[in-house]
């Protein structure tokens, strides 16, 4: 089993990342602050005002080692990364699937079932742990509303129609998302899902995380050798990942909402962590966003019983997993792709 490396998140602005011999050297104003050998590490994220040397990228891309770059906020700006590894007959394969319409749903009807249940799973926990009966009541709702969708998706349907299925029940999923917060609520307070940019805390926080999680799932589908650009929920777009797109639905529930949730509940974020910009977007403070990026990979380092592999391993390495199991779906070694169900 791969073994979970770190990721270094680099927040202080000004600093400067280069390469001396195998460690990767992180300078603030010409003071070195941090050395980290290389082989401890699977990817480098940088926040705002961050540079890195030409020496230092030539040694990550010969190492696998993925360079994101992020605004302040988190929003995704580029990424460098190495020779494309992996067969390419696995690619021409995934390429193929992608085009055939009735394969692809098959996929991505896994992918919708996964992200359903999974929501599923969230309301039912918070319905079991909320004192208010009201609130309880409304979560359990809910959850058995999502049952009736997945009741439909129990037969093979076009891609469209799994899209409006997958639509409507997270509309529904977010109408009580307010009920899953049991701390701060006047601060944190959640009546929609918005984004690009988020308008409140909550969906700030939200969009923080789900930036995290898509640049590990991208990781994690070339490290199997699949094109992370080529989906089969989410289709072709210049510059949008739609496969890492498709795989972190199911993950997103149990990885980021939890994640998030637990943030807020045990007051780790406060009101005072996010600022209002004159157009109404929603931002996180440099500390908040410490905070928060601490909090993520304590989550990673936490240990599951993956359910199809039934080995216990890091919640981090289940993108690894689910990449690694797409891959021997495409390349005939399992009959269906085994989403992950989170229980």
């Amino acid at each position: 089993m791969k073994h979970l490396l770190n990721t270094l998140y680099v927040t202080t602005q000004g600093s400067y990342l280069s390469r001396d011999g195998e460690t990767v050297l992180i300078k603030v104003e010409q003071e070195t602050k941090l050395r980290v050998p290389i082989h401890t590490l699977c990817s480098i994220i940088c926040f705002g005002q961050v540079a890195c040397s030409p020496p230092l990228l030539g040694l990550c891309g010969a190492r696998g080692v993925a360079v994101s770059f992020l605004s302040e906020n988190g929003r995704f700006l580029a990424r460098v990364q190495g020779p494309v590894s992996g067969n390419v007959l696995l690619r021409r394969e995934q390429y193929r699937r992608a085009d055939d319409q009735i394969k692809s749903a098959e996929i991505a009807r896994s992918v919708v079932i996964a992200k359903i249940a999974n929501s599923r799973t969230v309301l039912l926990r918070a319905a079991r742990e909320n004192d208010d009966p009201g609130a309880s009541g409304v979560l359990s709702n809910t959850a058995a509303l999502l049952v009736r969708h997945l009741k439909n998706l129990e037969n093979q349907a076009p891609l469209d129609t799994l899209r409006g299925i997958e639509g409507d029940a997270g509309r529904q999923y977010f109408s009580v998302f307010d009920h899953l917060i049991t701390s701060q609520k006047d601060d944190f307070r959640f009546t929609e899902r918005t984004r690009r940019p988020p308008m409140d805390p909550m969906n700030a926080l939200l969009s923080f995380l789900y930036t995290l999680l898509v640049h590990d799932v991208t990781s994690a589908l070339e490290g199997v050798g699949l094109d992370p650009a080529v989906g089969f929920l989410h289709r072709d777009r210049p510059g949008r990942p739609s496969l890492a797109l498709d795989l972190m639905e199911e993950l997103r529930p149990p990885l980021a909402d939890r994640l998030a949730l637990s943030l807020v509940n045990r007051q780790q974020v406060k009101a005072k962590d996010f600022t209002v910009t004159e157009t109404g977007a929603v931002f996180m403070s440099d500390e908040a966003r410490k905070e928060v990026l601490m909090a993520w990979q304590k989550r990673k380092r936490e240990e599951i019983m993956h359910p199809f592999i039934n080995e216990r391993i890091s919640f981090g390495l289940v993108p690894h997993v689910q990449s690694l199991l797409l891959a021997r779906h495409l390349r005939g070694d399992l009959d269906a792709y085994p989403p992950f169900r989170w229980r």
